[in-house]
């Protein structure tokens, strides 16, 4: 290989200590190479312990109760959203809703420009147009789709190239006045394109248009400072970033937000209730119905401190690393084709590849059965798979704690399987 182990500063194996699972032996005592971290990463020590801390001594509701474990779980909770708001660079800590995952803050974002009132300059209606792309998850489609359907908008998108970047030759035309709603993803987690966004938002921001991206693979992999995006609302999700399950998080412009009415009603987004009327809370706690996350969030904090503890430039030059020997290892196999950029340049750490002649279900089992877990299917992403001509893929994604030695594990497990379906 001509990518070194070396190109990365920290100590993989080090971190690697961190994490319980990861030590693992799987069924015929084999290691655990875990090559699903676009699907859901793994979690630290760190991150296990606050939660468990949380619930052995804090454990309460929040902004409800008057005791005093009650205050130490408000402090948790707030202090979660504080330290959250810090680690993605956003301008007020009140601009970071807590939901349950990315598919829920985008759902939220899609329903309540729907809902805005007629006149509000933020409201989607009949005649307006939303852009997204063709490589988005679905959970950057269907809410747009839904929303089209409710209030007779049209929905746009760009196309991708042969190569598996976004085409931008009908930028101007495809973003136009128009355009009321600009949503698409910062990194696939299909095709591992990192896209444009400085090109796209620039264009956005020329006609007026609200700008939605998908992190949900960014933040966990690359440095953010959303004060210097321009995007309007970022959604990502906890457990692709070494956090738990169970939460996500909105980011939204404060002036954006105070603008939109609540998504869901219940506990705690109301200002005053009664039986002939409501009034509702300022933002963020508008957005926030009901108990929310709150040990999540805990969760979440920790894990926002584990990776700058590491450092996000770090985590993103080890992610490129493997990436680039991946790509590299992988396409030296016989009947492999990578879907999607096969050079490690504006390219996130998931890999989908066909294997000639094999279905990616059967290449994932095998390769289970080494002790090698990657994802087959089509990785809720079903736009780009009829794009390149595929059902499905299998996809190998990386993180933080991936090592040259599982990319060459992966590599002996495919050639295996190969020589399987050969013979």
């Amino acid at each position: 290989m001509t990518v070194l182990e070396g190109a990365t500063s920290y100590d993989v194996q080090k971190v690697r200590e961190d994490f319980p699972i990861l030590h693992r032996r799987m069924a015929g005592n084999l290691p655990l190479v875990y090559l699903d971290s676009a699907n859901t990463s793994h979690k630290p020590t760190q991150v296990i312990d606050a939660i468990e801390r949380h619930y052995r001594l804090h454990n309460a509701n929040v902004a409800r109760a008057m005791h005093q474990l009650g205050a130490e779980a408000s402090e948790a909770f707030e202090d979660a959203r504080t330290r959250i708001a810090e680690f993605i660079g956003a301008p007020l800590r009140e601009e970071v809703v807590f939901t349950k995952n990315a598919s829920e803050a985008l759902n939220l974002v899609a329903r309540t420009l729907g809902d805005a009132a007629p006149g509000s300059p933020y409201r989607v209606g009949a005649g307006d147009e939303i852009v997204i792309t063709e490589m988005e998850h679905h959970s950057n489609i269907v809410p747009w789709q839904l929303l089209c359907q409710r209030n007779d908008a049209t929905l746009r998108w760009f196309g991708v190239t042969d190569d598996g970047r976004l085409d931008l030759s009908n930028l101007d035309t495809l973003i136009t006045e128009r355009t009321k709603v600009v949503s698409l993803t910062w990194v696939s987690n299909m095709l591992g394109t990192i896209n444009p966004l400085d090109t796209i938002i620039a264009r956005a921001k020329e006609v007026g248009a609200l700008v939605v991206i998908d992190g949900s693979q960014a933040v966990p992999q690359i440095p953010v400072d959303l004060s210097t995006l321009g995007a309007d609302f970022v959604a990502f999700t906890g457990h692709k970033m070494v956090g738990p399950t169970g939460i996500g998080v909105l980011w939204g412009r404060y002036d954006v937000l105070a603008e939109l009415p609540p998504f869901l009603g219940g506990g705690e987004m109301i200002e005053t209730v009664t039986m002939e009327r409501s009034t509702f809370a300022r933002p963020p706690a508008r957005f926030e119905a009901g108990t929310p996350p709150i040990a999540q969030a805990v969760g979440l904090a920790a894990a926002a401190d584990y990776l700058t503890g590491i450092g996000m430039d770090q985590v993103a030059a080890h992610e490129q690393h493997i990436t680039a020997y991946a790509l590299e290892a992988m396409q030296q196999v016989d009947g492999l084709t990578v879907v999607g950029p096969t050079e490690a340049v504006d390219r996130g750490g998931a890999i989908s590849f066909t294997l000639e002649n094999v279905h990616p279900h059967d290449v994932a089992q095998l390769l289970d059965s080494r002790g090698v877990a990657v994802r087959a299917g089509h990785h809720c992403a079903k736009p780009a798979h009829l794009r390149f001509g595929v059902q499905s893929t299998t996809r190998a994604s990386f993180y933080l704690y991936t090592t040259t030695q599982e990319i060459d594990a992966l590599v002996e497990a495919l050639r295996h399987t190969q020589n399987y379906f050969d013979a």
